[in-house]
């Protein structure tokens, strides 16, 4: 169990497109804004990715497609812990072929793909 349940943790936004990565208070939180933040770059709403994410370099365009396929699940980067200081976070895939070897295997398998996407082995 965590020990700082009482400490905020800012959260990590993305914008997949841009390759823009933020870290800000959540909406509705005591530091947070009433909504989320927008990326500075095309405007479009960012895409809260969790407090565990841990972005790509701007120019990892194959790191990138991943973060978005599992955004587009509706899966986010974070740990066990709801406070964000989770010693061992959620499997989440890394390359395009987990992300792929994943698909096929919902696919075959009839499976939704966040839960295919969240499975550390198939």
């Amino acid at each position: 169990m965590c020990d700082n349940r009482d400490h905020r943790y800012r959260t990590h936004y993305v914008c997949p497109p841009c390759r823009i990565s933020q870290k800000r208070w959540a909406p509705g939180s005591r530091n947070g804004h009433t909504d989320p933040p927008r990326c500075p770059r095309c405007s479009t709403e960012m895409r809260n990715a969790g407090h565990d994410f841990a972005a790509p370099r701007q120019h990892d365009s194959a790191g990138w497609s991943v973060v978005a396929a599992v955004l587009a699940a509706g899966l986010r980067y974070e740990g066990y812990e709801p406070c964000g200081c989770s010693r061992e976070p959620k499997f989440r895939p890394r390359t395009r072929a987990e992300v792929r070897n994943r698909r096929e295997h919902a696919g075959r398998h009839q499976l939704p793909p966040a839960e295919a996407l969240s499975a550390r082995h198939l």
